[in-house]
C-alpha cells in the first residue's frame, strides 16, 4: 500500500507533499477506476456503433424513413404542431426539444428506411408524447435541462475566476476565493449529475412507449422489435457509463480541493 501511495505522490511531481496518505490513496483509486471505466465505455461505444451500422443496413418492414415514422407517431398522438427536422449537429444528434417543439433527427436517421431509423425516430417522438401527457419526470427534465449542460461547463471557469481573484484582487495566499468558487462549481456539477439520472429515467420511459407504439402500429416484425430493444439497451449502457465517469470525475475534483487545502495548510505551517 505504501508503495502505491508513494507512486501516486511521484506521479504528481511533489505536488502532494502536504497531503495525507488517505487522500493520496483515494486519488490513486479514483484515477485507476476512471481508466478502467473509460476503457469499458470505449468498448461499449464501439459495440453500439457496430450494432447501429448493422441495423442501419437492414431495411425495416414498414418501408418508412425515420422522418415518416416520427411524423406518423406525432400525428397519431395529436402532435401535428411538432416539427421533425434534419440535423447534422454532433451536439444534439437525435433529440427532442420542448422549447423549439421539434424532433431532431440525424441525416441518416431522417432519410434511411432502416431498423435503426425506426428505433431512434420512435424513441425521440415518444419523448414528445410524454411531454404532451405532462409526465412528471419529463416536466422536471424540461424545467432543469439547462443545468445538465451548465454544470460541467461552469466548473473550469469558476476555478479560473477564483484563482484570478486570489492573485490580483485580494492577493490572498490561502486561496479562499479559489476554494469557494470551485466548491460552487462542484455543486453545479453535482446537480448536473443528478439531472442526468432523471434524463436516463425519461429516456427509458420513452423507449418503453416507443416499443409499445411500434408494436401497436404494426411498424415492425417480431425480429425487428428485438433489434430495437437491443439498441435501446446498448444506448442505456453507454449512458450509464458516461454517468459513472462523470461521478468519478466529480469525486476526483473534490479530492483535488481537499488536497489543495491540505497542501496550503502544510505550506502555511512551515512558514
Amino acid at each position: 500500500m505504501s508503495e502505491f501511495i508513494n507512486a501516486v505522490r511521484s506521479a504528481w511531481d511533489g505536488g502532494l507533499d502536504g497531503v495525507s496518505d488517505a487522500v493520496i490513496l483515494a486519488i490513486g483509486v479514483v484515477c485507476g477506476l476512471l481508466i478502467i471505466v473509460s476503457i469499458f465505455a470505449l468498448g461499449v461505444s464501439i459495440f453500439l456503433a457496430i450494432s447501429y451500422v448493422r441495423y442501419n443496413k437492414k431495411q425495416n418492414s414498414c418501408g418508412r424513413t425515420g422522418e415518416e415514422i416520427a411524423r406518423t407517431i406525432l400525428d397519431r398522438n395529436g402532435l401535428g404542431k411538432i416539427k421533425v427536422s434534419k440535423t447534422g449537429s454532433i451536439l444534439f444528434g437525435n433529440s427532442y426539444s420542448h422549447y423549439f417543439k421539434k424532433v431532431r433527427l440525424r441525416r441518416l436517421t431522417w432519410q434511411k428506411r432502416s431498423v435503426t431509423s425506426l428505433a431512434m425516430a420512435a424513441q425521440k417522438s415518444a419523448l414528445a408524447v410524454l411531454d404532451k401527457e405532462n409526465d412528471a419526470d419529463m416536466r422536471t427534465r424540461v424545467r432543469l435541462t439547462p443545468l445538465i449542460y451548465f454544470g460541467p461547463i461552469a466548473f473550469v471557469p469558476m476555478v479560473i475566476i477564483g484563482a484570478l481573484l486570489d492573485l490580483f484582487v485580494f492577493k490572498s495566499s490561502n486561496g479562499i476565493c479559489t476554494i469557494l468558487l470551485t466548491s460552487i462549481g462542484l455543486a453545479f456539477y453535482l446537480l448536473s449529475f443528478i439531472m442526468s439520472i432523471l434524463v436516463l429515467k425519461t429516456e427509458k420511459k420513452a423507449q418503453k412507449r416507443a416499443y409499445e407504439i411500434i408494436k401497436a402500429e404494426g411498424l415492425a416484425t417480431a425480429e425487428e422489435l428485438e433489434m430495437c430493444k437491443k439498441l435501446f439497451r446498448l444506448y442505456n449502457i453507454e449512458y450509464i457509463n458516461d454517468m459513472v465517469i462523470a461521478l468519478l470525475e466529480l469525486i476526483y475534483r473534490v479530492l483535488q480541493i481537499i488536497a489543495y487545502v491540505q497542501n496550503s495548510s502544510s505550506s502555511s505551517s512551515k512558514q
